[in-house]
């Protein structure tokens, strides 16, 4: 049962967002499908404003396995690159629906921004996506091509199950020998496939995201029940954490993934790796790309961005 609504809310647009999906939350994804909520989100992006200029936005395909990706780049500057993984509970989401964000990133960081279009299920279950994302991260590691200009740290990032298949990027790519990006970033991660942690039961509904369509996405991408809990999926359950790149890990209040978020976070420093962490209050998930809606979602965007500037900073 979902929790009362929280008096703390962040603002009052995210209390009346919430409230309206309260009221008429549409079908369980697993009623819809993928193909009509691809369609849905396709149409939710084209009527949101459009992102702000940047200087050179190029849509390419890279890596040995020719993925999609598009580059925004903030000038014309060689220097740091953010790979950029996209959410979307493994199914949906694509470069549109977060090329906002992209654009709001690179102008904020000064970074160069590849978002990476990886393979989705359930046309490609696992491990197709997490290929797809460790291709890219080898070939911008490798130096990249002249169009993206890689001068710099590269750093990974990803919202929601974005966040997921980055921490699963790194460590692949440490038992498999690197190279490793010099930092991950994770905001709001899916962290546990199973859907244990207590966030997942208290938060289910009536927060925007619900737990069963994260069910329905896991399942999509993980058929077989019993790998939920296999580390190549759910990286909480990794053995040892140690040797990852340093991270900053975001989570939200009103989230069912905020605990395994944490969970994640405080497992990464019990690891020795560096790790700036927080929850932010008073927001739901998907904040990143709620910044048109809520003047508080946008405000921990932006407080995000700016941990990514600063760790760029710190490693340049």
């Amino acid at each position: 049962m979902a929790e009362p609504m929280d008096p703390a809310f962040a603002d009052a647009e995210l209390t009346a967002f919430i409230e309206a999906v309260r009221h008429d939350p549409g079908p369980p994804a697993r009623a819809v499908g993928a193909v009509e909520l691809r369609r849905a989100q396709r149409l939710r992006a084209e009527a949101r404003p459009p992102g702000p200029e940047i200087d050179h936005v190029e849509d390419l395909t890279v890596g040995s396995a020719a993925v999609g990706a598009r580059l925004y780049r903030p000038s014309v500057v060689c220097g740091p690159l953010v790979v950029f993984l996209h959410g979307g509970m493994w199914t949906i989401g694509d470069l549109e629906s977060h090329d906002r964000v992209c654009r709001r990133l690179a102008l904020r960081t000064g970074a160069a921004v590849l978002s990476v279009d990886f393979r989705r299920a359930p046309e490609h279950p696992w491990p197709a996506a997490v290929d797809d994302c460790v291709d890219v991260l080898r070939w911008a590691a490798a130096g990249g091509d002249s169009r993206v200009g890689v001068d710099g740290p590269i750093v990974v990032m990803g919202d929601s199950s974005g966040g997921n298949l980055a921490a699963l990027a790194c460590l692949r790519l440490r038992d498999e020998g690197g190279p490793l990006p010099t930092a991950q970033v994770l905001a709001y991660p899916n962290t546990d496939l199973t859907l244990s942690c207590p966030s997942a039961r208290s938060k289910a509904t009536g927060w925007g995201l619900t737990v069963d369509d994260v069910a329905w996405g896991a399942e999509q991408w993980v058929p077989e029940p019993s790998r939920r809990a296999d580390p190549r999926v759910s990286p909480l359950y990794a053995a040892d954490l140690g040797g990852l790149p340093p991270a900053v890990v975001v989570t939200a209040e009103h989230d069912p993934l905020r605990d395994e978020g944490d969970a994640y976070a405080a497992r990464l420093a019990d690891a020795n790796v560096p790790v700036r962490h927080r929850c932010e209050a008073g927001v739901v998930h998907g904040f990143l790309t709620l910044d048109t809606l809520s003047p508080a979602a946008a405000q921990a965007g932006e407080r995000l961005f700016a941990d990514v500037a600063d760790l760029l900073d710190l490693v340049r």
